[in-house]
């Protein structure tokens, strides 16, 4: 389903994108998402398509807003039924409850769920309106860690159960992470489109890289005609090898993934190695690695062997990335 919208208040915004499967639209908070998602579902002023000038009550949405936004006076089918009409609401809401694993708490008011079970509940009252697509308000924003992978693979595979298209805005990498199509916005502009390994193996930029919760973007300057660069990392006072096609002068927002960053102790280290000792140690099931504190800016690496904690590191020229901004 094609989506394109633009809106003039309370925000100046244009989008325009496709949505199949399970979208995930990534943006920082400011950026309109919310304006879009309450455009589409016909709640705020603006002209596009779908639905393009018809009231709330006849577009084909499923919305879920941010907080679920369930009666708390109503029970867990009674929130359900409120999207459904005829004498068998009751029989129809413990259905779509069964969907999502919770006929068994349909009599449980809201304050009696937990914030996963709430936003099954709601995403039951959506998918009962039998949308043509179904709009999710950052969905991640009342899980704890602990829960949220769990209640992601539930939600993902009901929408794909259903056979909806969901769009669903966020600032979370997690969820952009386990997306099938991603979309991000930065300055209120779609600047990048695809799947999310192409977008990862590929940023069109730093803001994007940012946006997926890639580590070590930086700022920097380039100097020097290609062939002889160097990258200026004022931060950490570096002066880096670098090749690009980019000018002499450039300002640029630069990348290394914390597993190409090579460590060395000061016996071992060249000329170009940037001093830097150990500001924390993660160790854990989603992963190991060291922030390491390089002059004024901090720099996220492999494990430093054990009781290392002052040495210097080397950036290879062949794994930073530099983008223009």
């Amino acid at each position: 389903m094609r989506v394109d919208y633009r809106i003039e208040r309370p925000v100046m915004l244009s989008a325009s994108f496709e949505v199949g499967g399970f979208t995930v639209l990534l943006g920082t908070s400011g950026e309109g998402k919310t304006l879009l998602l309450r455009a589409i579902a016909g709640l705020l002023p603006a002209r596009g398509e779908p639905f393009d000038g018809l009231p709330p009550q006849r577009r084909a949405v499923g919305y879920l807003p941010q907080g679920h936004a369930l009666f708390p006076h109503l029970n867990a089918w009674q929130n359900v039924a409120f999207a459904l009409r005829g004498p068998r609401r009751r029989d129809e809401a413990v259905a779509w409850l069964e969907r999502v694993g919770l006929a068994t708490l349909a009599e449980r008011r809201p304050a009696q769920l937990s914030g996963g079970q709430q936003q099954r509940v709601a995403l039951a009252r959506a998918l009962a309106r039998k949308p043509q697509l179904l709009l999710l308000d950052e969905p991640t924003s009342a899980l704890d860690p602990a829960t949220r992978d769990d209640v992601l693979a539930e939600l993902i595979a009901e929408v794909h159960a259903a056979g909806i298209p969901a769009l669903a805005v966020s600032h979370d990498p997690a969820l952009a992470a386990v997306a099938d199509r991603l979309v991000l916005m930065h300055d209120r502009r779609i600047v990048q489109v695809g799947a999310p390994a192409e977008v990862h193996a590929r940023p069109a930029s730093g803001a994007v890289a940012r946006l997926l919760g890639l580590r070590n973007v930086q700022r920097g300057r380039i100097v020097g005609a290609p062939g002889t660069q160097r990258l200026l990392w004022p931060e950490a006072g570096a002066s880096l090898p670098v090749d690009t096609a980019l000018v002499d002068g450039t300002e640029v927002d630069w990348h290394i993934a914390p597993e190409a960053v090579e460590w060395h102790d000061a016996a071992t280290a060249t000329a170009d190695a940037v001093a830097a000792s150990v500001e924390l140690r993660q160790v854990g099931a989603h992963g190991h690695g060291a922030g390491l504190r390089c002059g004024q800016a901090r720099l996220w690496a492999a494990l430093p062997p054990e009781g290392a904690m002052h040495g210097r590191v080397r950036l290879p020229t062949s794994s930073i990335r530099c983008w223009p901004v």
